[in-house]
């Protein structure tokens, strides 16, 4: 653990929940979960308060990097028609992030097979922070059934907000309401909201119309709007050979240039290293250095510049015409869309329990205090009595350690600079030159 706090801990509860975990038990604290048997996956799962800085606080830990993770837990919520729900848990990153996810997959019913779950199994809500590279975004991606096909469609939230990447137990919490509208929060603070039917990709009710998939581009089609001109001819005076540039034969060497200097000199400040052995490494020779003479104008042997060439033309092309076999850009015809169904309605479809379908770049990637739950009220009140004192905790603790670091520094550039001082002052005293014995005075 990080450090003891002074107040006892005691392992949170949450009411009226579908779903919670907080990796409290002491004698199986994964008796609700079950690691998955599929081959791709390493499973390095821990269980521990090293994180934490309580040293009874333990979370679900990842704890190796480049591995990928599964494992699920059974939840049943049944029929959410009418009914809101919530999805909320603890995400740290304590040791940063460079690539991986941080989400739950919320596997859709029926799934009943624990021990296969792996990432194709079909989810209702893939929810949680997810970073690879500059890209850091919190998923919120529902599957809906089409009711013509009964085929699963993604649809993806389209504005996902940023989420923090510092090393700070941060609360993420979901709300879907049962009239079909959503908010996203993290810490507690929405950071986007809206509705199931408008603000996802592809939208929930279809195109009426769409393309034909069995159209095809004939193979007589033209689509290129301008053509090289065939009549074209190059004239008798194009140059193709011309350089580009030519020397300036009007430009004139610069007054004060020095052309007897290097351009580079032995640096005058340089000293042989003590352990240098002429006999065995050769004649000592100082590094070279810009010659500071050079910088006013410059030193060296002069050439003049060069110009663009007035009769530089480069290749000759012909002009481009407009293609008389032209058509026009091609795109299948349209045809109505088979699938095609129209709600006013979206709900969150059954939940079998939770998944945690995993890859990651990082160790150190923590999640607890797991929650599904049908109150928003209840959420917001474990948050509250459990997440809030945490964070506080923990960003009080990074603060001091920020300014432990920086006195620190501040220390060591003030030795530095003591050092220096010395070495300038006693530098300054051994070169002083020497009294002339003809000028001492007489005692």
């Amino acid at each position: 653990a990080l450090a003891a706090c002074a107040a006892a801990f005691v392992a949170p509860k949450a009411d009226n929940a579908i779903f919670f975990e907080n990796f409290q038990s002491k004698s199986n604290p994964l008796k609700q979960w079950v690691k998955t048997q599929h081959s791709m996956y390493s499973n390095d799962f821990e269980v521990t308060a090293e994180y934490s800085l309580d040293e009874e606080d333990k979370t679900l830990v990842l704890a190796r990097a480049a591995r990928h993770y599964g494992m699920f837990a059974p939840a049943k919520t049944g029929s959410l028609e009418g009914k809101d729900f919530v999805v909320q848990y603890e995400f740290k990153l304590a040791k940063g992030q460079e690539c991986g996810g941080g989400y739950l997959k919320l596997v859709l019913e029926p799934f009943d097979t624990p021990k296969s779950f792996a990432n194709s199994v079909p989810y209702s809500i893939m929810f949680g922070p997810d970073k690879c590279g500059d890209s850091k975004k919190v998923h919120f991606i529902f599957q809906h059934r089409n009711p013509i096909s009964k085929q699963l469609v993604e649809h993806h939230l389209k504005d996902p907000p940023q989420f923090p990447t510092d090393e700070l137990t941060h609360l993420y919490t979901l709300y879907v309401q049962a009239n079909g509208n959503f908010a996203l929060y993290i810490d507690q603070e929405e950071e986007t909201s809206g509705s199931l039917l408008a603000d996802f990709v592809p939208p929930v009710n279809p195109d009426k119309v769409i393309d034909d998939p069995n159209d095809e581009k004939p193979d007589d089609w033209v689509d290129d709007a301008k053509i090289y001109d065939p009549e074209a001819k190059k004239p008798a005076d194009w140059d193709e050979d011309a350089p580009k540039e030519i020397v300036d034969e009007d430009a004139v060497i610069p007054e004060g240039w020095l052309v007897d200097e290097p351009a580079e000199i032995p640096d005058p400040d340089a000293a042989i290293p003590e352990e240098w052995d002429a006999e065995e490494d050769g004649e000592w020779e100082a590094p070279l250095v810009p010659n500071p003479k050079c910088d006013e104008v410059g030193c060296g042997e002069w050439a003049a510049p060069v110009k663009p060439n007035p009769a530089y033309k480069g290749k000759w092309k012909p002009p481009m015409i407009d293609n008389p076999a032209y058509k026009g850009p091609w795109a299948p015809a349209k045809i109505d869309n088979p699938n095609f169904f129209e709600t006013d309605h979206v709900e969150i479809l059954p939940i079998a329990g939770v998944g945690l379908e995993l890859w990651t770049m990082s160790e150190g990637v923590s999640f607890d205090n797991i929650l599904m739950t049908h109150d928003i009220g209840s959420a917001r009140a474990l948050g509250l009595q459990v997440w809030k004192p945490k964070f506080d905790a923990e960003k009080e603790a990074n603060e001091l350690k920020l300014k432990e670091e920086a006195a620190k520094r501040q220390a060591e550039d003030e030795d530095l600079n003591y050092e220096d001082d010395e070495e300038d002052i006693f530098g300054d005293m051994g070169a002083a030159p020497e009294e002339d014995d003809g000028e001492k005075e007489e005692l």
